[in-house]
């Protein structure tokens, strides 16, 4: 199982950006899949998770809520991440990621709970 994540890049303050992720391989129903970022000095933080068996299950960061909104094509093994109104604080190289679980609000922020991680793609926010 690989996933590639891309749609990363430099946006302004208030701009947009939707980050992709692309699993390939073998067996990739995966019950959740998620975002993590990591800025500079600071530990990787939970942005968002989706689930695959129960629709409209999704959570998000309190940092992220509002501004974000995650999705999946499961027809096309691929999720996504909309973000919008940016913040220079949302800068961080991002990760995509995806469990075998079916993980809960207590769950789904941990890292430790997702098994296939994306390589990262770089998210700067700056005028």
């Amino acid at each position: 199982v690989q996933l590639q994540a891309s749609g990363g890049g430099l946006v302004q303050p208030g701009g947009s950006l939707t980050l992709s992720c692309a699993a390939s391989g073998k067996n990739l129903d995966f019950s959740t899949v998620g975002w993590f970022r990591q800025a500079p000095g600071k530990e990787r933080e939970a942005v968002s998770a989706i689930s695959r068996n129960y629709v409209g299950r999704s959570w998000y960061s309190n940092s992220v809520k509002g501004r974000f909104t995650i999705s999946r094509v499961n027809a096309e093994n691929t999720f996504f991440l909309q973000m919008n109104d940016l913040k220079p604080e949302d800068a961080a190289v991002y990760y995509c990621a995806a469990s075998r679980y079916n993980l809960i609000m207590s769950t789904w922020a941990q890292g430790t709970q997702y098994a296939y991680w994306g390589q990262g793609t770089q998210v700067t926010v700056s005028s």
